[in-house]
């Protein structure tokens, strides 16, 4: 595929050492699991951080169990069922399936007793601010009033108990299931039975007592209380509870004839997928977990014992509480002033500058107000837009129907592949069909990953294509709490390059010529490794070689093996990769130019930002600056429609580079950094003034969007601090 006129692949091939090539795999990269497990590690920190209220901290235990839910329910899975089918192909470090399975079961038993710890702790600070879940020797005579006549009228009939013997085979338990099993004696005869009970999913895991103190009791300790009402005439042996995870992936199959009713059929299937996880209380008799494993035919499982709380996850129901001093302070999102001077008209607020929004600080209502006013102009005459992720109640949606029911030509691509998304994006593409939107579904092989919308609107001077681009996805919810880029323009080249994207994935016409956006899976990681290798020649020609990069994920070993190609030629480099990363830093020899941060904190850093210095050292007028709906994944690269876009626009160059990345590289309050054995060490301000990067844009407006009102010079520059 073309590249842009100024590509960087019109730079000359340089001659590149490559020092990786002669090491081993593993002392190359790190294992991308137990990477990700490293990541949510970070994450369950922050449940331990005293930065943050109590009630938040919760919630980030909660983030770690249900991130560790996904984890073992997509990644050990796909692990699981390669061990199984016998294959040995390694991972980029040099492990098979099966050494990497092993790791990962201590990895994350280790997680787990440690989020186990968290809880206990948080459960005591939590009962000392006055949010108290108790034990079921702690209920006092009025509470149990209640919880008896509570248990008797609202669970109670919701329950079922079944009886596991020849007659009534182990039941379907589905994934995330709690259950308890019991071993019983029937008092009438001595006759002993094992009864199951699921708890249904309908159920909150906690019940909150009635009275202005917010005192919970967990579901499973009404249920203890309540055996003999459960089960009259019986006494109780023994029993415990166990939580198990299922396979939850789906592949597609290449044959697929109709993508709908493939993933109609999948998601079905994928409510029986093979059990991968099965937890027990530690104090289960042994004779009761043998009879819970051959029931769910779990003997590839990886099986954790617990002394403390199944299913972390559900702990997220007491984050529900309504105690305001307990959590982060309510923050309102801006609304760009930029849009505000042109009366709230975005098109016009566009036509007259590029602008960038930059979420969640600024709100995602900008985005959803650019759809509805495109739906309801009667000079639009087409809007074409993809859909990865859109949310259940989705604005973007009900305004894309809005503008085909006005007559407009509309496209909508949706991605049925979006992990866990299948079922809710099968529901917008019917109600968009039913509105006479055009729905195409995309690639068999490929997933639409690219966020970008385009509006045809009909002007004095003949049509003039809008366009807008994120590094997040539509979602209304996710945009609160995820920092990510919004970039319109109305830019004819970018204009140009859309319309061939679209057609591309409606029609599969492969672009050429491109002029400002690079695509995968045609020549994205062509064009990244043109960018470094040029940053390479800057170096050997006697200039600053420097990249600056922020993504989610750093995985793919080309791009690694050409950034420390670029390292051992002197390129600077500043990575901020807040989940998995895959390359070793600071390896005399291989990488003692590159360093690696992450930033885990109130938000969740998601932007994909990368700059080049082209000559000049970081921070740069003169810099390449790029934003993009990729990570450096190999299935972003190879398996994915993705945009780079290149970023020309002087106010947006200097809000993307000199505003949002130097915050995020002097960030030094909710950082970590990544050292060459793989251990992650927060950062400390050691002397330095503290910063806080998501403090620092609550309170502060970004360049782009800030109009006129950026003269008056409001918006304090941020200086680097080189740390080498």
């Amino acid at each position: 595929m073309d590249g842009p006129a100024t590509s960087a692949g019109a730079a000359a091939e340089p001659s590149v050492p490559e020092p990786a090539l002669t090491l081993a795999p593993q002392d190359r990269f790190f294992n991308r699991e137990l990477s990700w497990l490293a990541f949510n590690r970070r994450v369950l920190e922050e449940a331990c951080n005293p930065a943050h209220p109590l009630l938040e901290r919760l919630r980030f235990l909660s983030i770690s169990g249900n991130n560790l839910d996904e984890f073992f329910m997509v990644r050990v899975a796909g692990l699981k069922g390669q061990q199984l089918l016998g294959v040995e192909e390694p991972s980029a470090d040099g492990l098979t399936p099966a050494q990497q399975l092993e790791a990962i079961a201590v990895a994350a038993d280790g997680l787990t007793r440690n989020q186990q710890q968290v809880w206990r702790q948080l459960r005591s600070d939590l009962a000392e601010a006055g949010v108290t879940v108790i034990r079921s020797a702690e209920i006092d005579d009025a509470e149990g009033e209640w919880i008896d006549r509570h248990f008797r009228e609202q669970i109670f009939p919701i329950l079922t108990p079944q009886a596991i013997d020849p007659a009534h085979p182990f039941p379907f338990i589905p994934n995330k299931g709690f259950s308890l099993i019991f071993d019983l004696k029937r008092l009438s005869d001595g006759e002993s039975i094992h009864e199951l009970l699921m708890v249904p999913p309908t159920v909150s895991r906690f019940v909150r007592l009635p009275g202005k103190s917010a005192r919970y009791v967990a579901i499973e300790t009404l249920i203890r209380r309540h055996i003999a009402t459960l089960f009259p005439g019986y006494e109780l042996l023994g029993g415990g509870a166990f939580r198990i995870i299922r396979d939850s992936d789906i592949e597609v199959e290449e044959e697929a004839e109709d993508l709908v009713r493939f993933f109609r059929s999948a998601i079905k299937r994928r409510r029986r997928g093979r059990v991968v996880r099965l937890a027990f209380e530690a104090d289960m008799p042994e004779d009761l977990k043998t009879l819970v494993s051959a029931g769910l035919d779990a003997k590839d499982a990886l099986v954790y014992s617990s002394s403390g709380f199944l299913g972390i996850a559900d702990l997220d129901t007491l984050v529900e509480e309504d105690r305001a001093d307990l959590k982060f302070r309510p923050f309102d999102p801006r609304f760009p002033e930029r849009i505000r001077e042109h009366g709230g008209d975005c098109f016009a607020a566009i036509r007259s500058k590029d602008i960038v929004v930059h979420h969640p600080y600024e709100s995602f209502e900008v985005v959803v107000e650019f759809l509805k006013q495109a739906a309801a102009d009667p000079d639009v005459v087409a809007i074409k837009q993809t859909l990865y992720r859109a949310g259940k109640q989705s604005a973007i949606i009900r305004a894309l129907i809005d503008a085909a029911e006005a007559g407009k030509s509309v496209t909508a691509v949706v991605e049925l592949k979006a992990r866990f998304d299948e079922e809710q994006n099968l529901l917008w593409a019917n109600a968009l069909e039913r509105a006479g939107v055009q729905v195409v579904y995309g690639f068999i092989d490929w997933k639409t990953h690219a966020k970008v919308s385009m509006v045809i609107r009909r002007e004095e001077k003949g049509y003039r294509t809008y366009c807008h681009f994120g590094t997040g996805n539509y979602h209304p919810v996710s945009a609160r709490v995820y920092t990510d880029l919004s970039f319109f323009t109305a830019d004819p080249r970018v204009g140009r390059d859309v319309s061939q994207l679209f057609n591309y994935i409606t029609g599969y016409v492969e672009p050429q010529g491109l002029e400002l956006v690079t695509m995968s899976p045609h020549g994205l990681r062509e064009e990244l490794t043109a960018l470094i290798d040029r940053e390479i020649e800057h170096v050997r020609h006697g200039r600053p070689g420097a990249i600056w990069a922020k993504m989610n994920s750093l995985v793919d070993p080309a791009i690694i093996d050409r950034l420390y190609a670029a390292s051992s030629a002197g390129v600077d480099i500043e990575l901020v990769v807040r989940g998995i990363c895959c390359l070793r830093p600071g390896v005399a020899g291989l990488s003692e130019h590159i360093r690696v941060k992450s930033i885990v904190g109130r938000f969740l850093e998601h932007s994909r930002i990368w700059c080049f210095g082209n000559g000049e050292e970081l921070p740069s007028k003169k810099a390449l600056v790029y934003i993009s709906s990729a990570d450096w994944m190999p299935r972003n690269f190879d398996r994915r429609v993705e945009y780079m876009l290149r970023v020309e626009n002087p106010t947006v160059h200097a809000q993307v580079v000199d505003q949002v990345l130097v915050a995020n590289l002097i960030d030094n309050e909710q950082s970590w950094r990544l050292h060459p054995d793989g251990r992650y060490e927060r950062l400390s301000p050691d002397g330095e003034p503290p910063f806080n990067l998501h403090d620092y844009f609550m309170t502060n407006p970004s360049l782009s969007g800030r109009g006129a009102a950026l003269r008056s010079g409001a918006v304090p520059k941020l200086r680097l601090r080189r740390a080498h």
